[in-house]
């Protein structure tokens, strides 16, 4: 009986994590979807601008997928206040899109690739770069786990 009960408690942080990365995925595609598609009726349907139609669209997915990681992905986490959260997320969000630019903006400029091929190659490896990055920031800093839960987890190994 007591090994059963170890063995649970050994595979619960498992079952945590991959609870984690499943609901940042879907809530992740779901809002790059949302992204590319307010994008398009913006600026194609409503004729927006261009810059103004991109950042209408990633303000708004970037609320949702917060409050889809808030509510869903680390539900069981502590969090901060909403608003610290959210500057949090924000800044996070911004820092990646900063570094999927200045990957993109290599290959363009520092390695003199035209190839549309190859940039949209580079471009989704920047994407899974900045997914990494972001899954892993939000863990620590957005949605970070209580010290009490840490140290159970400690006590188990």
């Amino acid at each position: 009986m007591q090994q059963r009960q170890r063995t649970g408690r050994l595979r619960e942080p498992w079952r945590r994590l991959a609870h984690e990365i499943g609901a940042f995925g879907i809530v992740g595609a779901a809002c790059f979807l949302l992204d590319v598609g307010l994008f398009q009726v913006l600026y194609v349907s409503l004729g927006a601008g261009a810059v103004t139609a991109k950042l209408v669209s990633t303000l708004v997915s970037m609320t949702v997928a917060y409050a889809g990681h808030r509510y869903w992905s680390f539900a069981a986490r502590a969090g901060t206040s909403h608003r610290r959260g959210y500057v949090r997320f924000a800044l996070i969000n911004g820092l990646t899109l900063l570094m999927g630019l200045a990957i993109v903006g290599l290959a363009h400029h520092g390695f003199r690739q035209d190839s549309a091929l190859v940039l949209q190659v580079v471009n989704i490896a920047s994407i899974g770069i900045g997914t990494v990055v972001r899954y892993l920031s939000y863990r620590r800093w957005v949605f970070p786990a209580p010290s009490v839960r840490r140290t159970a987890l400690l006590d188990v190994a």
